[in-house]
């Protein structure tokens, strides 16, 4: 009975962080939707905290906060965001969209492959 008693606490526990995520990533999604990006960036902080064990949703969280950067206008954030996801996730459909909002952020002029590899040195 004692096993019982553990074993479903638990499993309500577990049930109740997976609510918790969901619900801030949906109200990021929706943050976004309306044009808030400080509540957007603050409501994925939150799920970032409570997905630890969930590294699957790291992608999505990533392109999101990527989106909401490139609203910002902060476009080498951005692109870093996105970069980050192709290197992390690869295979990720997330990759897929990174890849994409690169090449129009390419497109548009706000970023070119061949700066994110060079490096100048400082002038003393």
């Amino acid at each position: 009975m004692r096993t019982l008693l553990i074993l479903s606490l638990a499993l309500s526990a577990g049930g109740c962080t997976r609510w918790s995520l969901d619900h801030h990533l949906n109200s990021a999604y929706r943050a976004y939707a309306k044009g808030e990006c400080a509540a957007v960036m603050l409501e994925l902080s939150q799920a970032e905290r409570k997905s630890r064990s969930r590294s699957y949703l790291q992608p999505e969280i990533s392109l999101l906060r990527g989106q909401c950067l490139e609203r910002q206008n902060l476009f080498v954030d951005a692109a870093q965001t996105y970069r980050f996801i192709i290197s992390q996730y690869p295979a990720s459909e997330y990759a897929f969209r990174a890849r994409a909002r690169l090449e129009t952020l390419r497109q548009l002029g706000h970023y070119g492959p061949e700066e994110a590899t060079k490096a100048s040195p400082m002038a003393f």
